[in-house]
Formats: structure tokens, C-alpha cells, sequence
């Protein structure tokens, strides 16, 4: 599995597997997330302008998973990282948050953020495993304050979720 930066005609594939990700949600009880519409191509875009949009892609150089990121209070922030169930479990999606630490070494960031549901066993306990912690509410940034807002606006409050935080 390599990872690379997203490239443009990626983008429509890495829609897909948003979908197909998403439809683990409705196994548990949360349609709602299956059925929420992943970022528009020209949203997409935009990440993968910034050079912050990365793919794992198989051997036939076909994305299976991304990742894409936004500046946020300092750190980089964890917008969305999906992996293709056909993929899953394959240590792929910690190969992309890696990947994204290195960037934000590179780059002088200090840390990454996501915000995730505490109780989705592929959500923050996966995170904790990966390295992160969930944030006090003091610890919690003006940036990851309104992120937060949207995805209550978006309904997303309607189960448990934390903002959480890696050190690189």
C-alpha cells in the first residue's frame, strides 16, 4: 500500500469510498451517517490544492482510503480519513494518519486534532490507539470550538463525540 498526495482525478473515487465507509454507520444504528453526502469534488479540491489531501492507492495506483486536513488553531486538523471496507483492517488508516504526522513535522506543527463519536469502536477508541487523547474542554481551541458548533448545527451531537489530540 503506498500513500501519495491526492491528485485531481482521484477525487470522484475518493466520493465512493466515503460512501462505502459510511455505510458501516448503518450497522450500528446510525443511518443518518451513512446516508450524509461526502464533500462535493470541487470541496475536495481544495484540499488536494493545499497539498493536504492524501490517498493510499493499491497496487494499481487506485486510491482504497484518504485523508485531508485543515489548519486549526496551530495544528492540523483531521477534516476526514476513510478507508474502503474492502480495505479495513489493514492498518491503512494509521498509515495515513502517520503520513500526516510527518507533514506536520515537517511543516513545524506541533500537533494533530480530529474530532470523532466516543462510542463507534472505529472512531475514538481507534484514535487511542493511534495516539491521540481526548481534549478537556479547556484544551479545546476558538478553531475546534466552531468546528464543533457546525457538526452539532449538522446534527452530529445526536451521539456522544470529543474533540481529541496527537503530539507529533
Amino acid at each position: 500500500m503506498h500513500i501519495r498526495l491526492a491528485h485531481t482525478g482521484d477525487l470522484p473515487l475518493l466520493q465512493d469510498i466515503e460512501r462505502a465507509a459510511g455505510s458501516c454507520f448503518r450497522d450500528i444504528g446510525m443511518p443518518e451517517i451513512a446516508d450524509d453526502e461526502p464533500l462535493s469534488v470541487a470541496e475536495l479540491a481544495r484540499y488536494a490544492g493545499s497539498g493536504t489531501a492524501w490517498v493510499a492507492v493499491d497496487g494499481a495506483d487506485l486510491p482504497v482510503a484518504y485523508l485531508i486536513a485543515d489548519p486549526v488553531d496551530g495544528n492540523l486538523h483531521v477534516e476526514q480519513v476513510s478507508v474502503h471496507p474492502g480495505s479495513a483492517r489493514r492498518g491503512v488508516g494509521r498509515r495515513l494518519l502517520g503520513r500526516l504526522a510527518e507533514h506536520a513535522v515537517h511543516s513545524g506543527v506541533p500537533a494533530l486534532t480530529l474530532t470523532t463519536f466516543t462510542d463507534v469502536p472505529w472512531n475514538a477508541p481507534y484514535y487511542g490507539r493511534c495516539g491521540f487523547r481526548t481534549l478537556t474542554d479547556d484544551e479545546i481551541g476558538p478553531g475546534l470550538r466552531e468546528i464543533r458548533l457546525r457538526e452539532a448545527a449538522h446534527g452530529l451531537d445526536r451521539w456522544p463525540r470529543v474533540c481529541m489530540r496527537h503530539d507529533v
